[in-house]
């Protein structure tokens, strides 16, 4: 279930993501009201000021907002187009999906892990300190509880959002321990579902 910490409420969501399915969890794909719509392109522009001259096009005034309400108080946002952008948790923040943020590659803080740790992201893993403090590892600096953006040693786009347990200047001083909750990856079930009604290629 959600709770208070950031940290919790993004791993129970990896859990869903990990085998998701339009039958299994997506309870129910409405419409939303134009206030409601207005409400949610105000809190995306404040979270992700960068997105501001380009909500026209993720989430156009003129065009109707559908909402996917998922198992365990989660939702899915969808573009016009009927693709997954955004999901949250109860009233928790609006976390990109990974198609959105390869769109706009610069909406989210930047952690990239050595070429050791691709595979155990690709399998859902959270990241630790290690894999971040070595020498193909990069962090850009942020509180604990911060989402952020995973990128790979080599790799041009990320292949996980994550949310730190530690702040980055804590992360360089302990190295060690789980340094980030892995939250959505590449080839999870939201990845590839992609949008309500039909499934990535």
């Amino acid at each position: 279930r959600c709770c208070a910490s950031l940290v919790l409420t993004l791993a129970a969501v990896l859990e869903m993501w990990r085998k998701f399915t339009k039958e299994e969890h997506i309870r129910s794909h409405a419409k939303v009201k134009s206030s409601e719509q207005r409400g949610i392109r105000a809190r995306v522009i404040e979270q992700y000021p960068a997105l501001e001259e380009h909500i026209e096009d993720i989430l156009p005034k003129k065009s109707d907002l559908y909402v996917c309400k998922c198992t365990e108080s989660r939702q899915v946002i969808l573009d016009p187009s009927g693709e997954f952008i955004f999901f949250q948790c109860r009233s928790g923040p609006f976390i990109p999906t990974l198609r959105l943020l390869h769109r706009y590659p610069d909406i989210l803080p930047k952690y990239q892990v050595d070429r050791g740790a691709i595979r155990f992201v690709l399998s859902g893993a959270n990241i630790m300190s290690p894999g971040l403090t070595s020498t193909g590892g990069r962090m850009d600096d942020v509180p604990a509880e911060s989402i952020i953006a995973v990128y790979a040693e080599g790799k041009e786009h990320a292949l996980a959002i994550g949310v730190t347990t530690l702040s980055t200047e804590t992360i360089r001083s302990e190295n060690k321990g789980v340094a980030v909750e892995n939250t959505h990856y590449l080839k999870d079930g939201l990845w590839l579902l992609r949008r309500h009604g039909e499934a990535a290629a």
